[in-house]
């Protein structure tokens, strides 16, 4: 049972328990026929993030240190809005990397939630998810909480 599975069973509403679980078993159930994701999350020193770790690896990513094979890269620093990123990531970027020459490049704004409540945990689950797998996936949170960035 995965980290997520454990909050979502300290929910005590019920109806909101299996909603919550509902949506994940969604993203689960999809991302079974589909091939992992080489992903580097970064900060704005070109560092790796780990803050999405787990998060990550239950929406269908892992976590690739080498930029030169992150399919995609996820710029994400607490306390910096994506206003902010997409003043600082263009200079970070290497035009060799995969991720930058097929624009998989996305910023994420800093995370307002608690990473123990359970429905924030589910909501950044799901928008993972549909980073890593777009069209798959359409939850309607780009632009507020993640953007893709063009380069």
């Amino acid at each position: 049972m995965s980290f997520l599975n454990a909050a979502i069973n300290k929910v005590g509403d019920e109806f909101l328990r299996e909603q919550l679980q509902d949506r994940v078993d969604i993203v689960e159930h999809k991302i079974k026929f589909m091939d992992k994701v080489p992903v580097a999350v970064l900060n704005t020193g070109n560092l790796q993030n780990t803050i999405l770790n787990h998060v990550l690896e239950i929406a269908g990513g892992f976590t690739e240190g080498d930029l030169k094979k992150a399919r995609v890269i996820i710029y994400q620093e607490q306390n910096t809005s994506m206003l902010a990123l997409m003043g600082v990531v263009p200079a970070l970027l290497e035009r060799e990397w995969p991720a930058v020459e097929y624009n998989r490049l996305y910023l994420m704004d800093e995370l307002k939630g608690n990473q123990d409540d359970p429905e924030f945990l589910v909501t950044l689950l799901e928008d993972v998810a549909e980073i890593l797998y777009p069209g798959y996936f359409v939850f309607g949170n780009e632009g507020q909480r993640w953007m893709s960035f063009g380069v």
